[in-house]
């Protein structure tokens, strides 16, 4: 009888040990975070967010005006100075921002309004600086016609400015497209023949994404590999290494059967790309040639219309914002644990998140609906 209550007491132990492991290797909860609104100029709905240094620009939309997209410099201390826009195309007067750069005071815009017969974007270029932005007319068969794919961003490197978007594969699907300026005025579709952003009849090119690392471009996405009995959608990354010179492709790993990434942001150096893994939340770390997948990301579902932001980090922690169930929350940590934070004010998705001075500013709102503009301060959420 001893040894049986001695077998049954090292078994309970061994039940309470292996439980409190589990709990301790788990994503904690933490306190909850609060978020302030950013008050912006009346009738004004943001929708796009960029660092400029120790500022923030905002791309704005104004429902029912004359001029629907605006511009606004928000510095460190809430002072909000507007950039004058001036459109010249009937779909400019309607524009949407769909990416806005910035390098210094040069500003690369890309617009977006429904329009035609079958209501396709119809896209529109507006260049400038903080002092005021005008846009370029370009001609239809720019970004339009039969081939037509999407242009997702626009970008700004020290070697010049570059638009990124997909075009029609004279092989297979879409390429991946870059668009460079030739003069003031015109820009003009790259060939890609021969590079990794052309498609092939076995891997399909699918960027969803686009940012700078120094004088590299950075698309993420995925790549679709096809075959007899096989459709696979693996996250993936293309670089260049110069503006538009010497793409490369990158798988990133751990992909699972169903991956992409949705967001990605870089320094010099380093990238951080956030998309989803069989249907799940999944976050990678890109430096040179090499990704590594972080471990332990907590569990948030990410449908095919659900928006990722950005993620970033501070101090040595990875901060990713999602939403779970139309909350949204806050994950904090790295390979080892991860807290999960709740938070009040921002509400339905996360559209966007950039680091600015400190602060982390964020828009959310309902998928299609209005936005609203949020900030936290950095030390708030470690």
């Amino acid at each position: 009888m001893p040894n049986r209550a001695l077998v049954a007491l090292l078994a309970a132990t061994l039940i309470v040990s292996a439980c409190n492991n589990s709990d301790a290797e788990g994503p904690q909860q933490g306190d909850p975070v609060t978020w302030t609104k950013v008050d912006l100029p009346a009738g004004g709905e943001p929708v796009t967010l960029t660092p400029d240094g120790e500022k923030l620009l905002i791309g704005l939309r104004h429902r029912g005006a004359k001029v629907v997209p605006g511009l606004t410099i928000r510095s460190a201390d809430g002072k909000l100075t507007p950039i004058p826009l001036k459109p010249t195309s009937p779909y400019a007067f309607e524009a949407i921002w769909q990416s806005v750069a910035i390098d210094g005071t040069t500003i690369l815009a890309l617009g977006g309004a429904a329009g035609g017969a079958h209501s396709n974007t119809r896209y529109t270029v507006w260049t400038g600086t903080t002092s005021g932005v005008v846009e370029k007319p370009q001609e239809f068969n720019t970004f339009g016609g039969q081939n037509a794919g999407g242009v997702i961003g626009a970008v700004l490197t020290p070697s010049g400015g570059a638009l990124l978007g997909t075009w029609g594969s004279a092989v297979s699907g879409l390429d991946a497209a870059v668009w460079l300026p030739e003069g003031e005025k015109k820009w003009v579709r790259q060939n890609v023949a021969g590079t990794a952003l052309q498609s092939s009849a076995a891997l399909l090119v699918g960027p969803t994404s686009g940012t700078v690392a120094g004088d590299d471009i950075v698309l993420g996405g995925s790549q679709v590999k096809l075959g007899p009995n096989l459709v696979e959608q693996h996250a993936a990354l293309w670089r260049s290494n110069r503006l538009n010179q010497g793409w490369s492709r990158l798988e990133l790993p751990e992909a699972g059967t169903r991956s992409e990434v949705r967001a990605i942001t870089c320094t010099k150096t380093t990238c951080l790309a956030s998309g989803y893994v069989d249907g799940k939340l999944a976050i990678w770390k890109i430096e040179g040639d090499k990704a590594t997948r972080y471990q332990g990301v907590p569990q948030v579902a990410v449908g095919d219309k659900d928006r990722v932001p950005s993620a970033v980090e501070s101090d040595g922690k990875l901060i990713q914002l999602a939403a779970d169930g139309g909350r949204v929350k806050v994950l904090i940590g790295d390979d080892t644990q991860w807290t999960v934070r709740d938070v009040t004010g921002p509400t339905e998705q996360v559209a966007q998140t950039v680091l600015v001075a400190g602060a982390l500013y964020l828009l959310s709102g309902p998928v299609g609906g209005p936005l609203t503009l949020w900030r936290a301060e950095i030390a708030a959420l470690h």
